[in-house]
């Protein structure tokens, strides 16, 4: 069996780094929730085995040994010899070194399991790809997102096990993508179920009601090296900044036929949408430069994924570490 083992892990790790490669070289569309996932049963198994089968072999063979060099000794010393060639404790410590195919799989599962229930359960990190959430969050930013704020899911099927609280206007919220659930998204919600959400003339209105805004100094793009108007907007007590570029007309072009389209209504001002029961209208604070919910649609709560809280790192801008608005 010890034989069949190297071959074995190799075609294993060999499985894992060409996923990971087609992954990386976008042959395949990747979860790496999956592949975590995965990885940890795979090296879990090895580690049971390494606990309760290849370590006592490894050890009763040591045992054996030890055994033997005392008998020969012993033999030797009755007809006077005393000394002996060779090292017992080297050949004993060959015999107890961990092969290279448990060292790469039982070796690495104590680090594994602890990402695995840390990222499923606790946080997550991300980065930032794109600039739909400029000016709260810049291409770039590292943040991390809680997992446990709006409940406690299940890895990979994302199903919640232990509800938690609900998402209210105003939170940055990170979520599967609907049209492509293997994707994930961050934007902000701005309507909950049962909400009547307006965006007319680039004004938005909840339930008849237009959110607070006031005019703050325009707000320089350094990649676009350029300025755009600048405003704080109030959803309940929170207060955030977003963006509006005065080129851009109000109406929604190429707006996709989602499901409960019919909930909402489009004409040259904008968009006026109820949110269904159980899900959720996202917006991009770059409220110009987001493709959000006006275009594909709702987000039902089980895409849920969990609220961004914190930018733990830019290596562009340090300055950037801190809470999220």
């Amino acid at each position: 069996m010890l034989s069949l083992m190297s071959p074995i892990t190799a075609a294993v790790l060999a499985v894992f780094v060409g996923y990971g490669g087609a992954w990386y070289f976008g042959v395949v569309d990747g979860n790496f929730s999956l592949l975590l996932f995965l990885a940890t049963v795979v090296t879990g198994i090895y580690w049971l085995a390494e606990k309760f089968y290849f370590w006592p072999q490894r050890r009763q063979a040591a045992v054996l040994i030890e055994q033997e060099a005392a008998r020969r000794r012993s033999e030797l010393a009755g007809r006077g010899i005393s000394q002996v060639d060779g090292s017992i404790e080297e050949a004993r410590a060959k015999i107890l070194l961990q092969p290279w195919w448990l060292d790469w799989t039982a070796g690495l599962f104590p680090v594994i399991v602890v990402v695995f229930l840390l990222r499923s359960f606790l946080f997550e990190p991300f980065k930032i790809p794109s600039g739909s959430m400029i000016p709260t969050l810049l291409v770039g930013d590292l943040i991390l997102v809680n997992k446990f704020h709006y409940g406690v899911r299940l890895p990979v099927i994302n199903l919640k096990v232990i509800a938690n609280n609900s998402p209210q206007r105003g939170d940055v919220m990170v979520f599967r993508y609907p049209p492509k659930p293997s994707q994930d998204y961050i934007k902000r919600v701005v309507g909950v179920p049962g909400d009547e959400v307006a965006y007319l003339n680039k004004t938005l209105t909840v339930n008849g009601k237009p959110l607070p805004k006031v005019a703050l100094p325009d707000f320089f793009d350094e990649d676009a090296l350029r300025y755009a108007k600048q405003f704080q907007e109030t959803s309940g007590n929170k207060a955030y900044r977003l963006l509006n570029d005065e080129d851009r007309p109000a109406f929604i072009a190429g707006a996709d036929d989602f499901q409960y389209r019919q909930n909402c209504r489009y004409s040259s001002e904008g968009v006026v949408c109820k949110v269904p029961a159980g899900h959720y209208f996202m917006m991009g604070d770059n409220r110009d430069n987001s493709l959000d919910s006006r275009y594909w649609g709702f987000v039902p709560e089980k895409n849920i994924v969990g609220k961004a809280f914190f930018v733990w790192m830019n290596f562009g801008n340090l300055k950037r570490i801190g809470a999220v608005d």
